[in-house]
């Protein structure tokens, strides 16, 4: 069925129905023979027709066992009220022919509309289709350039040749990596101060870099990530512990869940305490401890302070025990103000960085190790009092924190 799209703002669609076989040109004529003179001459479908406001009659039919059925179509670019006029006029038609017949309008479409949904449809799949193949093709060549530049980047670190970023040297922090591909990730976001340890036998390059720098371990969330950062715990100095999502790998995981992995990084001791790990300190390199004087006068002086203030504070250590209990297992850390009121309960991930925006916070118990990183945090932000599960490889003991552990309270 050919259509001139040129005049075409409506269609006019109508089903026929006719008792007896009937041809187009049957059809054709009845519409033109039964509505002339019907609407008046602004509406004669010839003059229309002539006018080119109209288009061609379509008509499609079928013959089956004497009786004839079809569709009429009938394009305008009348307006709407013009167009719905001549479609009503269709159904004035009674007969066809010798035939008696029924012509009942089954839609007046608005061409425009349809053309208009068309023409969105297609232009989101050609729109889909441009950004896939630029997301390929900028995908292909940012990927090619940066593997590139990765390969070039990671060298070959001290005289156990390990894979490492080209900042390792320079930088004061690092972090310790499993394998070469976990180097070339941290990499490919930046992360330039990492090194890989190969394996579970540690080289000694990595060992004697944990005494210099701040040393974050970083390992994948399986068990062989478990096994390396038990081995690394023995024999190096790490100082915070970061691990991939459970099953996944360091080497393929994205930059987001590389940036949190390492920013809810806790401290050594937290981590041991949290499962239970024991070091053998024979197989660690003998590296400078307090001395026991140091030890002595610092637990003396502890005794002294409990003992000075041990009335005041009786009530109290009894409602941190409490608190302790409440919060066990949970890593969850509670701060209150000068006058006891709490203020807020929060993971002890995000501890030292609330206490470093400074504020009310005068006492903090919490579900971990107190470590001298927090207790200097604590001395820095005038917190009075740290209460934790116990006290980890604390030297200097600031003198303004009270400081005690659940030894304390039994």
């Amino acid at each position: 069925m050919v259509i001139d799209p040129s005049t075409t703002k409506y269609m006019i669609k109508a089903i026929i129905k006719a008792d007896g076989v009937v041809e187009k040109s049957d059809v054709v004529g009845a519409i033109f023979g039964q509505t002339e003179g019907l609407l008046g001459d602004e509406l004669d479908l010839r003059e229309l027709q002539r006018s080119a406001r109209v288009g061609r009659i379509e008509v499609e039919l079928d013959s089956k066992n004497g009786k004839s059925e079809g569709e009429i179509l009938l394009p305008t670019s009348l307006d709407k009220v013009e167009t719905v006029i001549l479609a009503a006029a269709f159904e004035s038609i009674d007969r066809v022919g010798p035939c008696k017949a029924v012509i009942k309008v089954d839609e007046v479409e608005d061409v425009r509309v349809s053309r208009r949904k068309h023409v969105i449809d297609r232009a989101k799949s050609l729109l889909n289709e441009v950004i896939e193949k630029g997301k390929i093709d900028g995908e292909s060549i940012a990927d090619t350039v940066r593997q590139a530049v990765q390969i070039e980047e990671v060298t070959n670190f001290g005289q156990d040749h390990c894979p490492a970023g080209p900042n390792i040297e320079q930088s004061d922090a690092i972090i310790i990596v499993e394998g070469r591909r976990d180097v070339i990730n941290l990499l490919k976001y930046g992360i330039k101060n990492v090194i890989a340890v190969g394996g579970t036998n540690i080289p000694r390059t990595v060992v004697e870099l944990t005494k210099e720098k701040i040393t974050t371990a970083f390992v994948d969330g399986d068990r062989g990530g478990e096994l390396i950062l038990r081995e690394l715990l023995q024999v190096a100095d790490i100082d915070f512990v970061a691990r991939a999502p459970q099953t996944r790998e360091v080497e393929e995981i994205p930059q987001k869940l590389i940036m949190k992995s390492l920013k809810n990084k806790i401290p050594k001791e937290q981590f041991m305490d949290m499962y239970n790990i024991k070091i053998d300190e024979s197989k660690k390199d003998n590296k400078e401890k307090p001395s026991k004087p140091k030890k002595e006068f610092f637990n003396k002086s502890k005794e002294k302070k409990k003992n000075d203030d041990a009335k005041p504070q009786k009530d109290n250590n009894q409602n941190y025990n409490k608190i302790l209990n409440e919060i066990s297992g949970s890593l969850k850390a509670v701060l209150f103000d000068d006058k006891g009121n709490e203020l807020k309960k929060i993971p002890v991930r995000e501890l030292t960085d609330e206490i470093k925006k400074g504020g009310k916070i005068s006492t903090v118990v919490f579900d971990g190790i107190v470590t001298q990183r927090l207790l200097d945090i604590a001395q820095n932000k005038n917190v009075k009092e740290i209460v934790g599960i116990k006290l980890g490889n604390v030297v200097k003991m600031p003198k303004s924190v009270n400081v005690l552990t659940k030894s304390d309270f039994q």
